[in-house]
């Protein structure tokens, strides 16, 4: 029986495919698709067996006869953008059989009248749930967002087998290279999904050659006049650098070769996006940028001899020949990336006088940037990050997300470039990166990080507030008095941190009421209260904010027991005094010592004999800073004191 294609014209991210725009067959178009198909068919024809192969053609004219109503946008037959997806998750991520034929048929159980239950029947559990995982859920009432609930959905997937995220992936990628022919607010939508999403899930999973071209796609549709002055740019470079390379490389090649390497060396532009994130993150222009190209080292492998011998072998070499620029080396063989990213990054000095980063790999981990984290194919190395998915979406739903952050959490998680730091006793953290001591201590315990005080970053004394670079030992020292701050998700990047500080943050005794912005009130003083929308905001019975709002809005007016609790309040405390020896000591032996205080801030000037001292500091009530400043009044040659609440 002939089975009706159903449209659906919510289809953007695959082009707005059109039904029925044209009936007759194409004998180009058809020649297109068996060419393309039998591509595909060739590249797996090594690694399937003659079973697996029928069932791959029997899935190819499956996809064909669904979608052969519809058209994509550009006017070729549906089919062919299957037939892209099952390519590049063929040839270019080195997927398995099914996932070649979940590839296939993808669209068609979201896009034709067929179902799971006859995809099941035909091809197996597993290609089932594989198309299951890529068929975008329709409902009346999405929990998120549309968007947002599709992402979820393929998170999810990944609890159980992270070939649907892959095969996403090549989706996504075709759709990507194809954007051109959607309108400018759909190419926004797609361009502004991938940047976020998808191309950092491609870093993650360490697909660098997919999260680049996905990267580059993304900047060129959002901002094509951007993209192709960049082009324009390196392009000019390149022809302004290609002899003076070409001499640099070309004496590497003789290098390595008189001593027995055999290695490829090439040089290498840096894309567009990659020089544009730069430029944003450092604030240069293209011509300030530093290191927009690389010069890249690829050795063979040699028995007997191990892949960090033959880095050293190569480094020794080249810095004998060449300056190296001190402190200029990244060390990623002994502490890979999280996503298995490995070389040897340092800087030379070439004889045109210009320093020239250089990265030595070998055969191996170049494949393994190509094929991320199915480059080695036990099931223990997949298994290892589908496990580090599944923990975080389950602690993510666990704890009752509302939906608005649910990606930047994940994204906080998984997608963003990590760096590697260490705890004194040598154990490897692997945090975002801007992470901050305060990421590193929870990340190592969740109480570590619940009373973190102060740290010691590479021995020297920091706060917990500080942005962390790879490499760096971390010691966290802590204070069972302290406790989260509001701004402490300032400097927080993983989710880990984030989570535990909201948390706390969320079940910290919220205050009674709220304090004028003006006045700054603190328990104990005479204050008065203003009640409007539900809160009661106090003041100090002498404020001018609260005399204009009694003039004006008189019964708002509401008495208030502004009791004192564990809050400490900010002071600023002036001292005027007469300069001697030793004052300054008296007054802090009076504030650490006699009445056991922390100070905050402390600064000091003199004119003429006259010291004026401004202290910060925290108390609880006006009857504590009556103390405070009763206690400094007593001190001989103090004049004055002054106290000034803060906010």
């Amino acid at each position: 029986m002939e089975k009706k294609s159903v449209a659906n014209p919510d289809r953007n991210e695959d082009q707005n495919k059109t039904p029925h725009i044209n009936h007759q067959a194409s004998e180009g178009y058809d020649k297109i698709v068996e060419d393309r198909a039998r591509h595909v068919f060739d590249v797996m024809q090594s690694r399937c067996s003659e079973d697996d192969m029928r069932r791959l053609r029997d899935a190819f004219e499956f996809a064909r006869e669904a979608h052969a109503p519809q058209k994509r946008k550009s006017g070729e037959p549906y089919i062919l953008h299957p037939i892209a997806v099952a390519d590049i998750a063929a040839s270019e991520i080195n997927l398995d059989v099914n996932s070649v034929i979940a590839a296939f048929l993808h669209d068609v159980v979201e896009d034709t009248p067929h179902t799971i239950d006859e995809i099941q029947q035909r091809y197996g559990d597993d290609v089932a749930f594989l198309v299951r995982a890529l068929t975008k859920q329709k409902k009346e009432k999405y929990e998120m967002s549309k968007q947002l609930d599709n992402f979820k959905q393929m998170l999810n997937s990944v609890q159980y087998d992270i070939r649907a995220l892959l095969v996403k992936l090549s989706d996504r990628l075709h759709n990507m290279r194809t954007l051109s022919s959607m309108r400018t607010d759909k190419q926004m939508k797609i361009a502004g999904e991938t940047d976020y999403f998808y191309a950092p899930l491609a870093t993650r999973l360490g697909l660098y050659d997919v999260k680049t071209e996905l990267e580059n796609l993304s900047l060129r549709f959002r901002c094509p006049q951007e993209y192709s002055e960049l082009e324009r740019r390196i392009r000019e470079d390149e022809n302004a650098n290609r002899d003076k390379l070409k001499v640099f490389i070309d004496e590497i090649s003789v290098l390595l070769s008189s001593n027995g390497i055999k290695a490829r060396v090439f040089y290498d532009y840096r894309r567009p996006y990659s020089l544009w994130r730069k430029m944003h993150k450092y604030g240069d222009d293209f011509d300030h940028l530093k290191y927009r190209h690389f010069v890249e080292i690829v050795f063979k492998e040699q028995e007997g001899i191990s892949e960090k011998e033959m880095v050293l072998r190569i480094y020794s070499l080249l810095t004998d020949r060449f300056k190296e620029k001190p402190g200029g080396i990244s060390n990623y063989i002994d502490s890979p990336k999280e996503n298995g990213y490995q070389s040897f990054h340092l800087k030379l000095l070439a004889d045109y006088g210009r320093w020239e980063e250089v990265h030595i790999c070998s055969e191996r981990m170049v494949r393994n940037s190509r094929f991320g984290c199915l480059s080695d194919r036990s099931e223990g190395n997949i298994r290892r990050w589908i496990n580090k998915f599944r923990g975080v979406l389950k602690d993510i739903a666990q704890h009752g997300q509302d939906g608005s952050n649910f990606i930047e959490n994940v994204v906080a998680s998984f997608y963003n470039d990590d760096i590697m730091t260490f705890t004194p006793q040598g154990m490897p953290i692997i945090l975002p990166q801007k992470a901050t001591p305060i990421d590193f201590a929870y990340e190592v315990h969740s109480e570590l990080g619940r009373h973190a005080k102060y740290c010691r970053i590479n021995g020297r004394i920091a706060s917990i507030k500080q942005p962390l670079r790879r490499g760096d030992i971390v010691e966290i020292f802590t204070d069972p008095e302290c406790h989260p701050e509001d701004d402490w998700l300032d400097h927080a990047v993983s989710y880990k941190a984030r989570r535990a500080i909201t948390s706390y943050l969320t079940k910290k005794k919220k205050p009674e009421f709220l304090r004028c912005d003006h006045c700054h009130p603190i328990p104990g003083e005479e204050v008065i209260g203003f009640k409007e929308h539900g809160d009661i905001t106090v003041h100090k019975r002498d404020c001018s904010v609260a005399i204009k709002l009694a003039s004006q809005q008189g019964d708002s007016i509401v008495a208030v027991n502004y009791r004192p609790d564990e809050t400490k309040y900010p002071v600023e405390l002036i001292i005027t005094c007469i300069d001697r020896p030793h004052m300054i000591i008296d007054i802090m032996d009076c504030i650490s010592n006699k009445l056991a205080l922390g100070v905050e801030s402390l600064n000091t000037s003199t004119t003429d004999f006259i010291v004026t001292l401004k202290l910060r500091l925290g108390v609880h009530d006006y009857t504590e800073l009556q103390t405070i400043t009763e206690a400094i009044n007593a001190i001989p040659d103090v004049e004055e004191v002054r106290a000034i609440t803060l906010n």
